[in-house]
């Protein structure tokens, strides 16, 4: 197990309830309802790869693999820039930050290809 890679996921588990509580409770006053939903997509998106990086941590000690690091990497970059780029956007009113949340996209996508080359790779090289 990954104990650093752990951490991170808690932490951001734990912001995704905050924040999607928020968004359910906090934001139906202060912006549109097709706001609180971009919000939302945000939340929903930080919680399917807060749970990648768990996959990730926890393969570590089954596939020890430079591409997990990778994976992880851009499972979390691509939270900061999808999800983050969406809260911002919400909570700002700047449309400038739209453009950001593709990267965050193509990160997300990375991070998925990486994970499956690990695993398929390991499993080549190890016979596993």
């Amino acid at each position: 197990m990954n104990r650093g890679l752990f951490l991170f996921a808690s932490v951001s588990g734990f912001l995704a309830v905050a924040l999607g509580a928020f968004g359910a409770h906090g934001l139906k006053n202060l912006v549109s309802a097709e706001m609180v939903s971009v919000f939302k997509l945000g939340v929903e998106y930080q919680f399917y790869h807060t749970f990648a990086v768990i996959a990730v941590a926890l393969a570590w000690q089954y596939v020890p693999s430079r591409l997990l690091g990778w994976a992880a990497g851009f499972f979390i970059a691509g939270m900061a820039l999808f999800s983050g780029s969406l809260y911002a956007m919400v909570l700002t009113g700047a449309k400038w930050w739209g453009p950001i949340t593709p990267m965050g996209g193509t990160c997300f996508l990375l991070g998925w290809l990486l994970l499956g080359a690990a695993v398929w790779r390991h499993r080549v090289i190890g016979g596993n």
